[in-house]
Formats: C-alpha cells, structure tokens, sequence
C-alpha cells in the first residue's frame, strides 16, 4: 500500500493532510525525549456537542440524585439545569452551576468516582447522534494518535474538563494513561480513621480552570516537558498550540474547525473561562497553523469501534 493510502486513511487528500504527514515525517529529526503530543480532549478527540459529555454525566448524577431527594430540586442552579432554562443559567454563570453539581460527589473516593464515570460511559447514548457516547471519537484523531505513539511520541489529553473525569476513561478510549492526563483539579481532603488513611473529594478547585494560559503551566508543572505537537479546537487551547509551535526544530499547532453540519456540528469553538477578541479560526490561519476543516480533510468522522470495557473488565 502506498503512503498515501497506508497512513491517516480517514483524512482526505490535500494540504492539511500533507502537512500532518510532513510532521510525522520529521519526528526522526526530534530527540526522543522531546517528542511530547498535547491533544486538547472536548471537541479535539470527542464530539462537544450539544452538550461536554461531562455535563450529560453531570445531569444524569443530578437526575438521579434528585429521584431520592426531591428537595435538591428547589435550589437555583439544580432548578434552572433540571429544566433546561438557558437564561437562569446564564444569569446563574457556569462557576457557581460546576460548583453545585461538583458537590453531588463530595466526600467520595477517588475509585468511587471513576466507576461512576465509567458506569455512565457504558450505556450512555449521544443525544443527537444517537450513538453510544463513547463511540463519538474521532477517528482520525485517533489515527493520528497511533502514528504518534509508533514514533514514540508521548500522548497526553491536556483538557479544560476535570481531571478525574477524563483519567476514568482516557485508557480506554484514547489508550493514554491516567497519568498522563491534565485538567482542572479538584482538591483532595486526606484522612485517617479506624479503617486507616482515605482519599475523599472536595468542592475546592485546586487552582484555576486549565484554560488558556493555565494550560501551558499544567503542561510544564504536571508533565515536565514542553510539546513539540499540540492540537485542539478553542481560543482556551490557544496558548497551548502556540507554546508548540514556537519551539526550535519540527512542530505542529493542529486546530480543528467544526464546519460540518451534515456529520458533526457547524459552530466556532470559544473558550468557556473567558472572552476572546478574535475567532480562533482566523488566529489559527493568522498564525500558519494547520487548520482542519471536518467538512473538506476528514473522510470519516467517528470512530466505529464499539467495543468498551466496563469496570469489571468486560467488553460491552
């Protein structure tokens, strides 16, 4: 089979996928050491919309707590997700809404709260899709993600969701360990009782939310080292794509633009945490970056591997 057919065979033919090669290419130019890939998660690797699947976890546990106790309904922000107001949410502000729902799992293990997610993750289905969500991969992210890891690149998920959340499931889905994923933290409290030392989630964001510039600090604080590749699809991955692109030798800043009603979603990616003053698409061409259009270079969309494994280790 021929190169241009043996490698990516979910993008199409032209420029964008002709530089994704030219990079992979080089990777023998790039120390071992330095070959670090930084995939933003939420809109990068997996479909955002119409809601983060964080979110969707985040009501189902909502839902069902609700069903035990009903009173939870009454307080403002579980009242305004319950029933879908969009304008007592804004008013409300995605700070305080995250903090309330974070507190439906406070006090639990760390093991406890990735069963949930992984729990969730087994039967949950895309709302408008109608696909099981973890089936809303992209494919040829996840092609681009097997090349890197042939060239011995280390992949990590470097994301504005919480860090528990997308460890639970990062090795099945992505096969990249939990300790190689960044995001926003939520503290620990540590304890000792009679049944010896504990682990047990707090309400308190352990720094701010890895957007923007955080993500370029986590980078260096969590993992070490400085990405010679990093992609993603919002003006809170900026800084992260820059951080790449700007090292000395071969990189790639890789920005993915959803223009593709038919099979995905048709919008411009924003960042949640703050306010942008140019679309990240224009920066992306601005800037010399690899912009990829959904629409023209991905010949498939999601991934068709529905194999998943369940806390128990069995395949679903």
């Amino acid at each position: 089979m021929s190169r241009a057919t043996d490698l990516l065979p979910s993008w199409r033919p032209g420029a964008t996928r002709e530089a994704v090669l030219a990079f992979l290419d080089s990777a023998s130019g790039i120390p071992q050491q330095d070959r670090l890939a930084c995939f933003d998660n939420d809109g990068t690797l997996w479909c955002e919309r119409p809601h983060y699947v964080q979110f969707d976890f985040l009501l189902n546990a909502l839902t069902t707590r609700v069903g035990a106790e009903p009173e939870l309904q009454e307080r403002p922000e579980f009242a305004a997700l319950l029933a879908g107001d969009s304008t007592a949410m804004k008013k409300l502000g995605l700070p305080r809404i995250a903090l309330a729902l974070t507190g439906l799992f406070h006090g639990i293990p760390p093991e406890e709260f990735s069963s949930r997610v992984r729990e969730f993750m087994a039967t949950a289905v895309h709302p408008t899709l109608h696909r099981p969500l973890h089936t809303a991969v992209y494919q040829p992210m996840l092609e681009l993600i097997g090349e890197l890891r042939r060239l011995d690149f280390t992949v990590t998920v470097v994301t504005g969701g919480g860090t528990e959340f997308v460890r639970a499931i990062s090795r099945d889905l992505y096969g990249v360990p939990p300790e190689a994923v960044v995001g926003t933290l939520i503290e620990y409290d540590f304890e000792t009782g009679a049944t010896g030392p504990a682990l047990r989630r707090s309400t308190r964001l352990l720094g701010s939310a890895n957007e923007g510039a955080a993500k370029v600090v986590n980078i260096q604080t969590q993992l070490g080292r400085r990405p010679v590749f990093a992609a993603g699809n919002t003006s809170g991955d900026r800084e992260m794509l820059e951080w790449a692109d700007a090292v000395k030798g071969p990189s790639l800043a890789l920005l993915i633009d959803h223009d593709d009603s038919d099979r995905e979603f048709r919008y411009q990616g924003s960042a949640e945490t703050f306010a942008e003053t140019e679309p990240i698409t224009e920066v992306g061409h601005r800037l010399g970056w690899t912009v990829v259009s959904i629409a023209d270079d991905w010949e498939a969309v999601f991934t068709t591997n529905d194999r998943w494994v369940d806390k128990g280790g069995q395949v679903r």
